[in-house]
């Protein structure tokens, strides 16, 4: 080899560890320490796990009572209690007597300032604030699972009523769960059945489905004094709804109207009444009915709250203890 073949040799080694270390050094390479993929002595990096599926939720329905409730820590706990027991959900689906619209309409996805759709009431229940996030994703499978059953309308500018966030306030107070207000669109059993039975699988992506209103609702026959005794139309009439939903009878419950004792006396109108048949709906057939509160507020405004859900397994007994060493006389 010649002088000169040898230079250009040794130019050409120079270069070549000159771009190796370049290539090293910006890190595109294969480090020493860091084999290829597939290389020997370096597992594969697992995948990522997905995220873990969010608990089958309850549906439930609330009797929602005066908006002073609003104000009352002490039935406030109850709530909250009762929202605890049910699990966290992953949003809030509030169908309430105080939203009444045609079709199925959705509210606000977005955070709106409170209806205070009542009046005469003290000026601090006008300063309550609730501020839970909207539900946008909520809106979009609700849409979807309505939509054989007819149009479904949206009404952006239309926030909570009394119905909706008296009651959550309570039962979630950090306003960290998204809630989304949907109409009464009709007053018909049937279709209100049909409804809920649409948007019961809901339930299994952590939805909380909440029918909102009162199982006894005649405002001209309150009587607020202290103690006043609750009248047996009332008493009659909650004692059979809750035998209804406790023995699934769902066609006695469709035809409440004529099987129910004193119906029209409780339910001069019916809206407060009809959003249980929509929770009803979404019931599934292992669904026990629970009555996590009771009683009567003004002597007669059932204040009975409804849960269906599966019931909770049998408690396993505990093991017997351990006999005690007999015990030998000194």
């Amino acid at each position: 080899m010649s002088d000169g073949d040898k230079a250009v040799s040794r130019r050409t080694l120079i270069r070549g560890a000159v771009a190796g270390a370049a290539i090293l050094a910006t890190g595109l390479g294969a480090r020493a320490e860091e084999p290829a993929v597939g290389a020997p002595g370096k597992e594969p990096e697992p995948a990522p796990k997905p995220p873990p599926r969010p608990p089958r939720m309850p549906v439930a329905f609330v009797g929602h009572g005066s908006p002073m409730l609003a104000l009352d820590a002490v039935r406030g706990r109850e709530f909250h209690a009762w929202a605890e027991s049910m699990g966290r959900p992953v949003a809030v689906l509030v169908v309430s007597a105080h939203y009444e619209r045609r079709p199925v309409t959705l509210g606000a996805t977005r955070t709106l300032p409170l209806i205070y759709d009542f009046r005469g009431f003290p000026p601090a229940l006008y300063q309550v604030r609730y501020a839970p996030p909207g539900a946008p994703r909520l809106a979009r499978r609700v849409a979807q699972a309505l939509a054989p059953l007819g149009p479904v309308a949206e009404q952006p500018d239309r926030g909570l009523d009394h119905g909706a966030w008296v009651p959550l306030k309570w039962m979630y107070p950090g306003a960290d769960v998204p809630v989304l207000p949907v109409s009464l669109p009709s007053h018909d059993p049937r279709a209100l059945l049909a409804l809920g039975r649409a948007l019961g699988p809901l339930r299994d992506e952590g939805v909380l489905i909440l029918g909102s209103g009162s199982l006894t609702h005649n405002l001209r026959r309150l009587d607020g004094r202290p103690g006043a005794p609750t009248p047996a139309w009332a008493a009659d009439f909650d004692a059979w709804v809750s035998d209804v939903l406790a023995r699934r009878a769902v066609d006695e419950l469709l035809d409440w109207e004529q099987r129910a004792p004193a119906a029209r006396t409780n339910h001069p109108t019916v809206e407060h009444f009809v959003p249980l048949i929509l929770a009803e709906g979404a019931r599934r057939t292992d669904d026990a009915a629970a009555f996590p509160i009771t009683g009567f507020d003004a002597a007669s405004i059932s204040r009975r709250c409804v849960t269906f859900a599966p019931p909770a397994p049998p408690a396993r007994p505990a093991p017997p203890a351990a006999p005690a060493a007999p015990v030998r006389p000194g």
